[in-house]
């Protein structure tokens, strides 16, 4: 059988774990805390990357980032706000996250507004990037055309030389991070014959509202 048709009959069963409503922390961002840290203790692979879905006229778009901070306020991230994915957000400033931990069989979804982070954390973070990744984000048009790698390597030897000799690399002003505010997280667990279990958190009328959704 030819793998395009066999894909369907892949399959896992479902049996890691079960969540409970009543078990489940008051407020989103501790549970997702808590969530976190046992997949770190599981040494799940990438453990920070996420799903982020962007729209723009009616057309979705989704790719991987990495989450870099979270607390009440948000989950932060940082790119080019020049890319895609910013100008997307920029004019429909809301956005999604899913992180997929295959390892606990566990999905987390977050849905909510998108601000800018202060300049300051944009700081704070892009000094604490190694060299070369500072400099790359000098020498990127992200999301641009390109005629080559040949281009993308010729700016980054511009950009290599034109701060020769300086210990600080500056923050590009193209370039920081993006906090998306929650109102909506969903955490799935996997269970089996497909009757996972599905806990949503909505913030309604000032407060956080805690439901199980059907699988």
């Amino acid at each position: 059988m030819s793998l395009r048709k066999d894909v369907a009959n892949i399959r896992v069963d479902y049996t890691k774990g079960a969540l409970d409503e009543t078990l489940v922390a008051a407020h989103p961002i501790d549970e997702f805390e808590r969530w976190f840290q046992e997949a770190v203790d599981s040494e799940v692979e990438e453990v920070n990357a996420m799903s982020l879905g962007t729209v723009s006229g009616g057309r979705p778009s989704v790719r991987i980032v990495l989450l870099k901070g979270f607390d009440e306020r948000g989950f932060v991230f940082y790119t080019n706000y020049e890319s895609r994915k910013s100008l997307e957000m920029e004019q429909e400033p809301m956005a999604a996250l899913t992180f997929f931990w295959p390892e606990l069989q566990r999905q987390v979804r977050i849905e909510g507004k998108v601000e800018r982070v202060s300049a300051t954390e944009s700081d704070e973070y892009y000094a604490s990037r190694d060299r070369g990744s500072r400099l790359g984000a000098w020498a990127s048009p992200q999301s641009r055309v390109i005629e080559g790698r040949e281009v993308l390597e010729a700016r980054v030897a511009e950009v290599v030389k034109e701060f020769e000799g300086q210990d600080e690399v500056p923050r590009p002003p193209h370039w920081g991070g993006f906090r998306v505010q929650p109102d909506w997280v969903e955490f799935w667990q996997g269970r089996p014959s497909r009757l996972h279990d599905r806990i949503v958190y909505q913030f309604e009328a000032g407060q956080w509202q805690i439901h199980r959704l059907a699988p």
